[in-house]
């Protein structure tokens, strides 16, 4: 496998894009399927609907990652629609099948077929005609796999539990606004895209570690990508002396240096995640408040011990 490194945003993420031609395993798989429609004939254009709406042509269907890729064999979903809206304004789903390659029947006349694989998908137009050859109908979906992970500081890796991203389309919409694709993506999960850019979101713990990047997705390729987090994790503790066991009891609020609360919590010892700065711990227990000024640096987990005098 030829594999490509790319800095994006600077250190804001590590890309590595693997070649997938020939290497489909990483997508997971199932059997090829092979499904007959019968009965299509409730849909079929009025032209067909004498002697034709009798002719049954078999159709047979592959997808791709790429024009000159290799015919996927698991991870696809295909459909098939009336060309005709319903009542309801939408398509009329004929049928549907998974797997791989597939195998369908129908009767002469006009239709829609989407295959997707994950997020990424592609819709065709197919004109059956009532005689002569029929040809395979080969779907190319010009789509990749991407990966996320993070790290925090240098090379501190995150934990999983602790992660979260959300995949949104680059472009902003009509309204202004960038689409979500996916969201809470898992780290180490394979996401399945149409090729093209991606705006991903971070977010490390449940306060302000949150990383913004754009990552871009090739088709044919899986796209590793490694996010880097200038936050650090805490744990919070009220004492009476330096190492000494922590109070119960606890409120606890968070402030930045220019005052604004970040995170409030009740607790011997509540654990966060913060972003790299400068920060103020305030610790109320009982009738009375304690606090410290401490500095949070990316990577470096600690303790924030707050004195009782």
């Amino acid at each position: 496998m030829n594999r490509l490194s790319t800095p994006i945003l600077a250190l804001l993420a590590i890309v590595h894009s693997t070649n997938l031609a020939g290497a489909q395993e990483a997508f997971g798989g199932s059997a090829d399927p092979k499904i007959t429609l019968p009965g299509l004939n409730q849909y079929a254009p009025a032209a067909a609907a004498t002697a034709d709406a009798a002719i049954g042509r078999t159709v047979q269907m592959e997808a791709a990652l790429t024009e000159a890729g290799e015919p996927l064999k698991y991870g696809l979903t295909w459909r098939i629609f009336h060309p005709i809206p319903g009542p309801d304004g939408k398509l009329p789903l004929l049928a549907s099948a998974e797997g791989g390659s597939a195998q369908f029947e129908f009767e002469p006349g006009d239709y829609f077929i989407h295959v997707a694989f994950g997020r990424a998908g592609v819709t065709k137009k197919l004109t059956v005609p009532r005689d002569g050859p029929m040809e395979k109908q080969r779907m190319v979906l010009e789509a990749g796999g991407l990966v996320l992970n993070a790290v925090s500081g240098i090379d501190a890796r995150i934990p999983a539990a602790q992660l979260r991203f959300n995949i949104y389309k680059a472009d902003e919409g009509i309204d202004g606004e960038q689409q979500l694709v996916v969201e809470d993506v898992k780290s180490d999960t394979i996401v399945r895209l149409n090729a093209g850019t991606y705006h991903i979101v971070s977010e490390y713990g449940a306060v302000n570690a949150v990383i913004r990047s754009d990552i871009r997705v090739e088709a044919g390729k899986l796209t590793e990508a490694v996010i880097q987090h200038r936050a650090a994790q805490l744990t919070l503790k009220l004492v009476a002396e330096p190492g000494g066991e922590a109070i119960a009891d606890t409120a606890w609020s968070i402030l930045t240096s220019g005052g604004d609360v970040v995170s409030e919590s009740v607790g011997a010892f509540p654990t966060i995640v913060l972003a790299e700065g400068e920060y103020t711990a305030i610790a109320r227990n009982k009738t009375k408040v304690y606090q410290r000024d401490f500095t949070v640096v990316a990577g470096q987990n600690s303790d924030v011990e707050v004195l009782l005098n």
